[in-house]
């Protein structure tokens, strides 16, 4: 009997938060290429080439969508297995960037954004939906429904648990929700692979005056805590540099950790859903 993609061992989404430079993507793919090959962890890359949502209208964005769609076709001739997954902000970039990508994700401020939504589930792309700050976990009932709409058999559909609004400058994940989300998931179509997002979860949103702030340390043991739910993803930003990052670095994990945290959530996973292989 096949699993469903949620009792699967997870699927890593990772990457920089934004696409800064070929050079400097270029880089970062060949060394997670390396890393989740040795760990036999399958992997989507994942970099932004607009950042759209800032803090202050001073904050970098990326290299731009011409730039970044240059970019994409160059990495997946360079890096044919490596697929690649990007934000669009409005529905004439999905169009625009779908040639150039496997997948295409929904930013959580966006993801009551109906019009955004069925337009990127009506590629043959995967797509991924953070679901907002603002959300509750039984909302992503409706994101379902959008989708179904034109795209009814769920393929290939991600959702993303990436922490909700506390007071100010502050986010929280409410562990019981990712239960709720199963069940919804259970109940709409099982093809829908649930995912955490650990890295944003422990961001402090505009919280260090004009950009966000965090705390990396919190990232490993929060991924951890949400695995016992048995999730299909596990989403992390990484970057070689964080403390220097253009955007999110404090609560980027720091490249030279990633193959150790890699594998205790290996470990972690597999004991969750009895070592299937």
């Amino acid at each position: 009997m096949s699993r469903q993609v949620n009792d699967q061992p997870f699927k890593l989404i990772c990457g920089p938060c934004q696409l800064e430079s070929r050079d400097h993507i270029y880089k970062l793919t060949e060394e997670i290429l390396q890393i989740t090959t040795d760990l036999k962890v399958p992997w989507i890359l994942k970099t932004s080439f607009d950042k759209a949502n800032r803090t202050s209208i001073s904050s970098k964005r990326g290299v731009g969508i011409n730039e970044g769609t240059h970019i994409f076709y160059q990495l997946k001739q360079d890096f044919p297995t490596v697929d690649i997954i990007t934000d669009v902000h409005e529905t004439t970039q999905v169009k625009d960037v779908s040639p150039f990508v496997d997948a295409l994700q929904i930013p959580a401020f966006l993801s009551r954004q109906t019009d955004l939504i069925t337009a990127a589930c009506s590629t043959d792309k995967a797509v991924n939906i953070k679901k907002g700050q603002f959300m509750s976990p039984s909302d992503i009932r409706h994101i379902i429904h959008k989708c179904k709409q034109v795209r009814p058999d769920l393929d290939n559909l991600m959702i993303t648990e990436r922490g909700t609004s506390f007071g100010y400058n502050n986010l929280v994940v409410d562990m019981t929700g990712l239960q709720t989300m199963k069940e919804i998931i259970k109940e709409e179509g099982e093809s829908v692979r649930l995912v955490i997002d650990g890295t944003h979860a422990v961001q402090k949103p505009g919280a260090l005056d004009g950009k966000s702030g965090g705390n990396r340390s919190f990232v490993p043991n929060l991924i951890k805590a949400a695995l016992t739910y048995g999730l299909g993803g596990v989403f992390m930003e990484v970057h070689d540099d964080p403390d220097n990052a253009p955007s999110d670095g404090p609560n980027a994990v720091h490249l030279k950790d990633l193959p150790r945290i890699l594998q205790e959530l290996q470990e972690l996973d597999n004991f969750i859903k009895y070592n299937y292989e």
